[in-house]
């Protein structure tokens, strides 16, 4: 069978696409780890790169939880050993892996399309591979369109090309894949470009579900790990045997927990999730992509509700995953103009389950055989310089944003024929009238934010309005520069009292001696636009952080229609009744039901709750969202 490339559609039970308009205001905390066996490098990337706000995103935490049937366009990549499915709707995931021969599927891929809240950007669907650029999280175009094409390999083997401009970090990622002729392993190229002239910090890592049972067992050439869970400090431990007991079988494990793996200098890089038959899923990669992970959701009621939650029931899965650093809580400095890539694969390994599942070292060698003998290591040297022969487009196969079309056009970025990013959209369109003309038009809701020294140059010479004087605070902010960006939003508020500005200076009033600065902000921003469900959330959030229980309770009473029954609401409910000491009225929610669509990971709001007004009493199943057995 020659190799073949088609489009084809996925039918799927599955909830509404995200949606989310304000944007996201915080940045994400550098992380500082003093733990045994962390080493001045680890160190220094712990603490580098961290941004000061995810902009120019917006929340994506508009969906629920009522699914319907779904059709969504794939791509498919197949020979006589692999079919590839591929999504590029959504972050360019990888859904299916399936082993023709055996029809075995080799990944998690999930019977639903669920969002819930795992991401920068809240939502996130669980399964297949995830493709992660930017910084530490789900990435914020997990839940996004890439731009797709086809193009060939210089033997004529069909290839699937996504690419797409990632505006917070302003790097560019092309990812090729491939199946050629004959071939037991799926081939990814990943370039991410740096196209500034300065250094820019990168993150990457490849997420890979895979199926999770009691007797699958993870193995990758390592002796160590920096473990890390929602209660310990990250520490170089030794692996697989860690307080006891063997954690390369996750699905034993009793609580959610990473593993990175520290796979020593001169290994070659890989991981496999391989069952009771020593079969299963490798992932392997030239050296450039360094670090491998588990994690595990842990068998607690807690770890068991979050898989179903993410998945529905019986689909429990575990991630074995690949990064170009050694844990997830670092970032690389990238140098200006600088382009890295790589290639990895993924196919079925088998070996001798009795090795496999026999002494550590016995089951790494026996691995690592396997390994070489499925895809030699030179293979995908040849894989990495074949990759730069790949010709131009010849077929669109999906449409991104029009972001980097945008910043193509402000000189940001240069045009290539290798990737056609079209052209930009209406949401754009402020912007190129701003490159035009030198103003921003005014509108309400404002435009879509930008970041950057371009865009912030044309607001800082031509920000008059209300407007332009936003968006120049939210560029501020984005270059971490608070005060200035508070200064742009006051003259902003001057001109025209707006709830965007009025949240923005909100979010800078972020000590607990600013609460009550906060919750007023935020009340007046709720009275301006009471029918925006993102506001309400967050003023009654304001409101309770304030200790204004009475007030939070105000605003609830006051909604009408979907809104008021809405799981955040009920939950902010509760919080404030418990607050008043209306106990009773907690129970009565608790009773009727509280159904929070956007969970956030790690959140124990409904676990503890529920723990306070019935003390002594087990934590029903549907309220246990806890990571840990504490």
């Amino acid at each position: 069978m020659t190799s073949t490339l088609r489009t084809d559609v996925l039918r799927i039970e599955g909830a509404a696409d995200p949606v989310g308009t304000l944007p996201i205001l915080h940045g994400i905390s550098s992380y500082t780890a003093e733990g045994a066996g962390i080493d001045d490098e680890m160190r220094r990337n712990l603490v580098y790169g961290a941004p000061h706000a995810l902009l120019p995103y917006t929340r994506q935490d508009g969906y629920d939880r009522e699914r319907t049937a779904r059709e969504l366009p794939t791509v498919v990549l197949e020979n006589e050993h692999l079919t590839a499915t591929f999504l590029p709707g959504y972050g360019g995931r990888l859904w299916s892996l399936v082993h023709r021969p055996t029809g075995r599927e080799l990944l998690h891929r999930n019977p639903v399309l669920q969002p819930a809240n795992l991401a920068l950007r809240d939502a996130w669907l669980a399964g297949g591979v995830e493709w992660n650029l930017g910084t530490t999280g789900h990435w914020p175009l997990t839940c996004e369109p890439l731009h797709a094409v086809k193009v060939s390999a210089p033997a004529g083997t069909p290839v699937l090309r996504m690419f797409a401009f990632e505006r917070l970090r302003g790097l560019v990622l092309r990812m090729d894949a491939w199946l050629p002729a004959g071939s037991p392993v799926l081939l990814v190229h990943v370039a991410v470009h740096n196209p500034a002239e300065e250094e820019t910090p990168v993150y990457w890592w490849s997420n890979i579900a895979v199926p999770e049972a009691a007797d699958v067992r993870v193995l990758a050439p390592s002796d160590h790990a920096f473990h890390c869970d929602y209660v310990s400090d990250l520490k170089r431990v030794g692996f697989p045997v860690v307080e006891a007991e063997d954690r390369s079988y996750p699905g034993r494990a009793a609580r959610a927990a990473d593993y990175f793996l520290d796979v020593p200098a001169g290994e070659r890089r890989w991981i496999a999730a391989l069952d009771a038959s020593g079969t299963g899923l490798v992932q392997t990669s030239t050296d450039r992509l360094r670090g491998r992970k588990l994690f595990c959701w842990g068998t607690s009621t807690g770890g068991k509700h979050w898989q179903e939650w993410l998945s529905g029931p019986d689909s429990s899965y575990l991630e074995i995953q690949a990064g170009l650093a050694r844990t997830q809580l670092e970032h690389l400095p990238m140098p200006g103009g600088a382009t890295w890539s790589w290639v990895e694969a993924y196919g079925l390994l088998e070996a001798d389950p009795e090795a496999v599942h026999g002494s550590w070292g016995e089951a790494r060698w026996a691995v690592a055989d396997a390994l070489d003998r499925l895809v030699p290591a030179a293979e995908l040297d040849r894989a990495l310089a074949e990759a730069d022969g790949f010709g131009e487009p010849e077929a669109l196969l999906a449409e991104g944003s029009g972001w980097a079309a945008l910043e193509i056009e402000a000189g940001r970025l240069p045009a290539s024929p290798l990737l056609p990013f079209g052209a930009p959209g209406p949401e754009q369109e402020p912007w190129r009238q701003l490159l035009a003309t030198g103003t921003l038009p005014a509108c309400d809701p404002p435009a879509a934010p930008v970041t950057g020294a371009h865009w912030r140059r044309l607001l800082e010479k031509g920000a008059r309005d209300w407007h332009a004087l936003y968006h120049l605070g939210l560029v501020r902010l984005a270059d971490g520069e608070r005060e200035a960006a508070r200064d742009a939003w006051r003259r902003s508020l001057a001109e025209r009292p707006t709830p965007w500005v009025l949240r923005a200076l909100a979010f800078l009033a972020d000590s607990p001696a600013e609460a009550a600065e906060a919750a007023a902000l935020m009340v007046e921003a709720h009275r301006l636009r009471p029918d925006l469900f993102e506001l309400t959330v967050e003023v009654l959030d304001a409101l309770l952080r304030a200790e204004r229980p009475e007030e939070a309770l105000a605003v609830v009473e006051a909604l009408r229609g979907p809104a008021r029954g809405h799981g955040r609401v009920r939950l902010a409910e509760a919080k404030a009744a418990y607050a008043l000491g209306d106990e009773d009225r907690v129970r009565r929610l608790l009773a009727e039901g509280i159904r929070v669509d956007n969970m956030r990971e790690g959140e124990v709001s409904l676990d503890r709750l529920w723990i306070a007004v019935h003390p002594g009493q087990p934590v029903p199943p549907e309220y246990d969202f806890r990571m840990t057995e504490d």
